[in-house]
């Protein structure tokens, strides 16, 4: 039996918090895939710039200054945690090896977190608001014959429900800069504990205590970078979704110039997103959308 001393809680501290690091790097994350990281130094951070999109003139006199629409699209970030207590008898008991996997397993769960609010972010786009005011994937999207928001809008939509039917995959331009959705981050994960004897939690539960948190969230940028649909995935479909995505405009009339680039699909439809994006067909004719677009099948679509 060992006798709990400050120094023997020390190392084991050390040696958890090792275990949680590896446990952050041994996962390998898919949410950069699709998403832009951005970091937050306030409690929520607002991006009046989505749905700006300037264009070059000819400098002819002057400069012409444009007035574009401005939008209040705001993440606010939020806290995670995760606690695991550890009792006092274990660590008298020299009982501690069960917990290394546990801290390991922490660090792992904190990485692939931003994996789960994002693309669970992306399945529920159909009903979530984007800077429009509209659901990110939607069926009437306005966009304006003026830069300023004024005119009458025609609507545009990134979304074809097929009647509420069927799997939902997600057609993605992830070329540019500025990505279809938004990581934010206000504080990078962190590990501590609460280890002194003389601790109250520690006095009255018996308990030790260590943890991880973190400050963060996701959200959308343009909605003319997605297209999702709930049609059956095959040739004809895809390229439905991509010539709709290759009309995109701006407010103002300005064409985007939008390439889709990425196909996203739960694993349900891997199977038959591979055999579409990587077969040939045979001898006679080629699949033209072989090596167009790369395909992302995340594990918490």
């Amino acid at each position: 039996m060992a006798i709990v001393k400050s120094s023997i809680i020390q190392a084991l501290f050390t040696a958890w918090k090792n275990d949680f690091q590896n446990g952050l790097t041994s996962a390998e994350p898919q949410w950069k895939e699709v998403a832009m990281y951005v970091t937050s130094t306030s409690k929520s951070n607002t991006y009046g710039w989505l749905g700006k999109f300037p264009k070059l003139r000819e400098w002819v006199g002057e400069r012409v200054i444009n007035s574009i629409k401005e939008h209040g699209y705001t993440i606010v970030n939020k806290t995670y945690e995760s606690t695991i207590g550890v009792d006092r008898e274990d660590i008298e008991d020299d009982n501690v090896g069960i917990y290394s996997p546990i801290f390991q397993e922490m660090g792992r769960s904190v990485q692939i977190q931003p994996d789960e609010l994002i693309y669970g972010l992306l399945s529920a786009g159909t009903s979530t608001l984007c800077y429009d005011g509209q659901n990110f994937f939607d069926t009437d999207h306005p966009v304006y014959p003026n830069a300023d928001g004024t005119g009458t809008a025609v609507s545009v939509a990134n979304y074809d429900d097929n009647a509420g039917s069927g799997t939902a995959w997600y057609l993605l331009d992830t070329s540019r800069a500025v990505k279809p959705l938004i990581f934010q981050e206000r504080r990078k994960p962190t590990f501590l504990s609460m280890t002194k004897l003389d601790d109250e939690h520690v006095f009255t539960a018996n308990e030790f205590r260590f943890g991880a948190d973190c400050r963060r969230n996701v959200g959308f940028s343009f909605w003319q970078l997605a297209y999702a649909s709930r049609k059956t995935l095959n040739s004809d479909n895809l390229w439905a979704a991509i010539s709709a995505m290759r009309e995109f405009s701006a407010d103002g009339g300005q064409k985007l110039g939008v390439k889709p680039t990425m196909l996203v699909v739960p694993p349900s439809l891997e199977k038959l997103a591979t055999r579409l994006l990587e077969r040939e067909l045979d001898s006679n004719s080629s699949n033209e959308l072989k090596g167009r677009l790369k395909l992302v099948v995340p594990d918490y679509l």
